[in-house]
């Protein structure tokens, strides 16, 4: 059984915010690597979301969340990818920028497009903190910038209704 999505986990964070950093580190793997999406998949669900295993876990994160952000990631990946690059600043290319980040974006832009359950503007805190647990410069600004304008894009009604009260 899955936790509930706001029930804090004993290292702070929530089991979807662990399924998050979990997805960047699949989407970065199958970058890297070339695995498949159903590989990487199937080695988090069997080995790394195991806490028994050896190496490296991720605890305590929603199985199924994670593989919904995997999926949504490749599905609309043609659409995500030129969505990033116009919000970069000029002259950067989403080719450009680290691997780890482009996870970041596509991971996040994935979730604005897919999942109306959340927020846009828990998507963007959210994966502004996952950024933390990767750079400790001003990639957590960038992720914030593009995901916000990409957002604002996708979902502007939820703008709209905040800054017209």
């Amino acid at each position: 059984m899955t936790a509930p999505r706001n029930k804090q986990k004993s290292n702070g964070i929530t089991p979807r915010t662990a399924a998050r950093v979990a997805a960047v580190q699949a989407l970065y793997q199958m970058e890297l690597a070339g695995t498949d999406l159903n590989a990487v998949i199937a080695e988090f669900l069997d080995v790394r979301f195991d806490p028994a295993a050896q190496g490296e876990t991720v605890e305590g994160a929603d199985r199924m969340f994670f593989a919904d952000v995997l999926r949504a990631v490749l599905r609309r990946q043609r659409e995500i990818d030129p969505l990033i690059d116009e919000q970069l600043a000029t002259g950067w290319r989403l080719v450009r920028v680290d691997a780890i980040l482009r996870a970041i974006l596509r991971g996040g832009a994935a979730e604005l497009f897919d999942r109306d359950d959340v927020p846009a503007r828990v998507v963007i805190n959210e994966y502004v903190n996952v950024g933390h647990f990767f750079f400790s410069e001003d990639e957590p600004r960038v992720i914030n910038g593009v995901l916000d304008q990409i957002a604002r894009k996708i979902r502007p009604k939820e703008f709209e209704a905040k800054s017209a009260g």
